[in-house]
């Protein structure tokens, strides 16, 4: 249970993610409600929070006709329970499927699951087929190989995945056919990186990868090792300064979602962290929590987009890529930074 002043505030916000953390009792009209109910709200005084439901019913209290507190539970189950069923299929899931396995009607499962995931079943689904794809293509794969092994049944359906969901690394751009790439790998205080860039930004920054796995990537680009190109350049400056990373141009493909984090996540200033409920809420929908981890995961430039200045949401710091302890580092370097520059 949350501290009633903090349960106040979500409540005066509606916010969504609060529904499945405990409920509002109104004492003048003896009904409880979700966080987020539409109703009028009360004043201060004529409201009691219970962690769940029932401690609201043995206290008294009835449900809200409006908005349904007792489903709270059982939506967040079903989502989840839809998420199982997705994850274990074979092929892709019909939505009256699916809809009907957790036991809901198509329509009001569509919006109840995009409301909580952040997309839709059909765009979760390819999504996760498309990234399937591009780890094989990683290990070494061929695009034939990937694709099958991802479930497509043509390259044609690959392609029009990709092109629906944004993304033009490797898979969609024809392995970077006609790019050329300008790449280096470097030292820095947190280990070795890999840095690449196009003519257009950079397009790859990571550790402990070497320019093999650049080229599963891209394997049909042009690949120059250059450490004097003038990105590359800007990036090792941008490392030992966080503050230039902001305007350097970056040449990434993603869902419109994870363009839209990643451009958040260059907002946060050296020094400082958002959960990922703060960047859900940035983004609009404080019920996407779990689909910003997953973009945030996905960021293909580390440091640069800084992804290591998010944190859960009881703000622990969570996985990273680069390894937690690169994390703890990159936010003790940073923070250490900040303070000096204000003295």
């Amino acid at each position: 249970m949350i501290s009633e002043e903090e349960a106040w505030d979500a409540f005066e916000r509606r916010d969504r993610s609060a529904d499945e953390r405990f409920v509002v009792a109104v004492t003048t009209t003896r009904i409880y409600c979700r966080p987020s109910c539409p109703a009028r709200r009360p004043r201060r005084e004529h409201v009691r929070f219970f962690g769940q439901g029932s401690e609201a019913v043995a206290a008294g209290y009835r449900s809200c006709l409006r908005c349904r507190p007792d489903e709270a539970a059982r939506d967040k189950q079903a989502v989840a329970r839809a998420l199982t069923l997705l994850r274990q299929a074979e092929a892709p899931l019909r939505l009256e499927t699916l809809a009907t396995a957790v036991g809901y009607a198509p329509h009001h499962f569509q919006r109840l699951f995009t409301r909580e995931v952040g997309v839709s079943p059909a765009a979760w689904q390819r999504a996760r087929r498309l990234r399937q794809a591009d780890q094989r293509l990683s290990e070494g794969a061929s695009v034939a190989e990937a694709m099958y092994d991802a479930g497509y049944s043509a390259p044609s359906r690959f392609y029009e995945d990709a092109k629906v969901l944004g993304m033009a690394p490797a898979n969609a751009r024809k392995g970077g056919q006609g790019t050329i790439i300008h790449w280096a790998k470097v030292d820095s205080p947190f280990g070795p990186l890999l840095i690449a860039a196009t003519e257009r930004g950079l397009c790859r920054v990571s550790f402990d990868e070497g320019v093999d796995a650049l080229r599963r990537r891209y394997p049909a680009a042009e690949l120059v090792e250059n450490d004097g190109a003038p990105l590359i350049v800007a990036a090792r400056a941008a490392i030992d300064d966080p503050a230039l990373a902001a305007s350097l141009p970056t040449d990434v493909s993603g869902t419109a979602f994870q363009q839209r984090v990643w451009a958040e996540l260059r907002r946060i200033p050296p020094g400082e962290t958002r959960s990922y409920l703060d960047i859900a809420r940035v983004l609009g929908d404080p019920n996407a929590t779990r689909a910003v981890g997953t973009a945030n995961g996905a960021n293909p430039i580390a440091i640069i987009v800084p992804c290591h200045r998010v944190v859960r949401n009881d703000g622990t710091l969570g996985g990273y890529a680069g390894g937690l302890e690169r994390k703890k580092d990159l936010l003790a370097v940073e923070t250490k930074q900040s303070q000096g520059s204000l003295l």
